[in-house]
């Protein structure tokens, strides 16, 4: 029977559906006992590189509204086209910002902590730590923090509101550039320069004694190399991430295009 249905016999079925789910007189006593659970699933997805495991980890949402705020020098119509034609609110942009977790080369390895107390982006950021236990890490199991780049979204989960470390166990890497910028009073020439600085100066002070600076091309942690990529910042930083001896070729940040792949496991970040 499934197997013949015909378009008559679906529109006749869409119909029907159509006028059960109209109907406004059905009680209560037909619903389900059990209490509707209003949870999504959770912001987490984990794969496999080679050795590696990978661990994909949502900090939730960037509400930046009108989007020409963030697309300077960008016609407004291109911007709309690009926004629309990717499925996005072309007047109220939202976006997901996600960090990677890397287990491999005997070390736990998180790129980015997220938005943390922070709420200069919207209520619906700052959702690491959560996503982290509900992908089953524990935080005091994280050996090493990378940081790409010293703005707020990125480094405002190191500590949590009270000042404690988010990651008690692990040792900090990023640029000396982002560090020394972001870090120092004199910047403050702009409301959202100041807010950055106060949340950079929060969470990267206490790290001060377990920070290294990592240099352009070094491989500062096993498979792990810097990759000097400034622009978006002074000390902005992607990474090439290898194991065994394969190495994928570099590509944009957080790109994982397998197709560039020689003849070894790796990613780039």
């Amino acid at each position: 029977m499934f197997g013949e249905l015909s378009r008559r016999n679906i529109m006749a079925l869409g119909a029907s559906a159509g006028l059960g789910l109209g109907l406004g007189s059905i009680s209560t006593s037909a619903l389900a006992k059990a209490a509707k659970l209003r949870v999504q699933a959770p912001y987490w997805y984990r794969f496999n590189v080679g050795e590696a495991e990978i661990t994909v980890v949502s900090d939730g949402w960037q509400m930046l509204g009108d989007p020409s705020n963030s697309f300077l020098g960008v016609p407004k119509d291109e911007v709309r086209k690009e926004l629309t034609d990717n499925f996005m609110n072309p007047s109220d942009m939202n976006i997901e910002l996600n960090s990677f977790v890397v287990n491999s080369n005997g070390k736990m390895v998180l790129f980015d902590t997220g938005l943390g107390a922070s709420k200069m982006f919207g209520p619906k950021g700052g959702l690491l730590a959560k996503s982290l236990s509900d992908a089953g890490i524990k935080r005091e199991d994280i050996d090493a923090v990378v940081i790409s780049h010293g703005h707020i979204d990125h480094i405002g989960g190191i500590v949590d509101e009270s000042g404690a470390l988010m990651y008690p166990n692990a040792q900090v890497y990023m640029s000396q550039a982002d560090f020394d910028y972001w870090t120092d009073e004199r910047q403050m020439d702009s409301p959202w320069k100041k807010a950055f600085i106060i949340h950079a100066r929060k969470n990267l002070l206490p790290v001060r004694d377990r920070l290294i600076f990592f240099k352009d091309e070094q491989e500062f942690l096993p498979g792990i190399t810097a990759i000097a990529a400034p622009g978006h910042t002074l000390g902005h930083t992607m990474f090439n991430v290898q194991w065994s001896v394969v190495l994928l070729r570099r590509r944009r940040l957080a790109s994982f295009r397998a197709a560039d792949r020689e003849s070894t496991d790796g990613i780039s970040l």
